[in-house]
């Protein structure tokens, strides 16, 4: 009799519909508005948690760790468990003392020494940054270590200058775009080129995140042979700077989605949205900002964008604007003080995922690809 039940049971949980069976979790990741900074949330379906860089400092500082703060509460957080800081320029690790106020931070990971000497950065390093990472664990990686997160596989692709030699599985095809290319940027030898950069896999999906690689690091990783292969979802490096965004590293990966934390005047210039919106594959490109850099010409559908202006102009001009100039004296850019939005994806096991916009609800599914 035992028996009989005991199949009759599993008969009755065959019988259920797939559309009734509660959904696997997925993976979440928040891109948080820090004003042209960088952070980004991933949350693994076991509840583990990766963020990459912390935003800006001096004042913005509270301003950003509490956007932060607020996207850890979201997705029902208690800790960070691994924050990667992918290098020593303030608009990504400015952040990470106040965000430590608000959060518990257990590991601390990055790419070694800085390589780019400021006194403010040094003081940091030097001080503050030790005491922080003394309350949890410190790592310096290099290119070929993975971040321990179960249900993932995250993969440093590269760190302090140097890329993978390797090529990972399923890549390592010739990259055609290569080919013709002739370097127009100087050689770059600061911290934008240390930066430490991730693959992650979670069962068919993958992504890829650069933190503020360069173009003459980006040639190192992809030409000749592609090593990173085909991902489903890019984030834009750099903010969506044109010294980031190679045509040979952004059009090989056939991204159907990319994510762009720009800020209303950093990112988005027209010859990096030409790269990224000319990529083969590529469905949309979701903007944390709208750029003034870009105009009208050359943005993405203002459904694609989390975050417009505070105050909104009767007309906005199709041209783009020339950028301002580099160093001390340049402007400051309009300044964000209203609600704060992230893009929101939900990825899943079968390559598949979904992007919500916060502002404004938008939301689009991209169905898993065929490899």
């Amino acid at each position: 009799m035992r028996t009989f039940i005991c199949l009759a049971l599993l008969a009755c949980v065959a019988a259920v519909p797939a559309a009734q069976r509660p959904a696997a979790r997925a993976l979440e990741i928040y891109l948080i508005d820090v004003e042209g900074g960088n952070a980004t949330l991933f949350v693994s379906p076991s509840g583990q948690s990766l963020l990459m860089d912390t935003g800006n400092g001096g004042a913005a500082a509270a301003r950003d760790a509490e956007r932060i703060a607020a996207a850890v509460n979201d997705a029902g957080l208690k800790q960070i468990d691994h924050l990667i800081t992918t290098h020593y320029h303030g608009d990504h690790f400015g952040g990470m003392a106040a965000l430590a106020e608000r959060v518990p931070i257990r590991h601390f990971i990055d790419h070694g020494p800085n390589i780019q000497p400021a006194a403010a950065v040094d003081e940091f390093l030097q001080t503050v940054y030790p005491a922080l990472y003394a309350k949890g664990r410190h790592t310096v990686v290099k290119p070929g270590d993975t971040v321990p997160i179960d249900g993932l596989t995250v993969r440093v692709v590269s760190a302090a200058g140097q890329v993978i030699q390797s090529p990972l599985p399923g890549a390592g095809g010739p990259n055609p775009y290569c080919a013709n290319f002739k370097s127009t940027q100087n050689p770059d030898t600061g911290e934008n080129s240390a930066s430490v950069g991730i693959h992650m896999t979670y069962g068919r999906f993958r992504t890829v995140h650069l933190g503020d690689l360069t173009w003459n690091k980006e040639i190192d990783l992809m030409c000749p042979t592609n090593r990173l292969g085909a991902v489903d979802l890019f984030f834009v490096s750099h903010h969506g700077q044109p010294v980031s965004n190679a045509p040979f590293l952004v059009h090989p990966l056939r991204a159907r989605a990319a994510l762009m934390n720009n800020g209303t005047r950093k990112g988005g210039q027209p010859d990096a949205m030409r790269v990224l919106h000319s990529a083969p594959g590529l469905e949309d490109l979701w903007q944390i900002h709208f750029s003034l850099l870009s105009g009208q010409e050359y943005t993405s559908p203002g459904m694609f964008i989390a975050n417009t202006v505070d105050e909104q102009p009767a007309d906005i001009p199709i041209a783009a604007i020339p950028a301002p100039p580099a160093g001390a004296g340049a402007p400051p850019p309009p300044a964000h003080n209203g609600t704060a939005y992230w893009i929101k994806v939900s990825a899943r096991e079968d390559g598949s995922f979904t992007v919500t916009n916060a502002r404004n609800g938008f939301t689009k599914t991209y169905a898993a690809a065929s490899r």
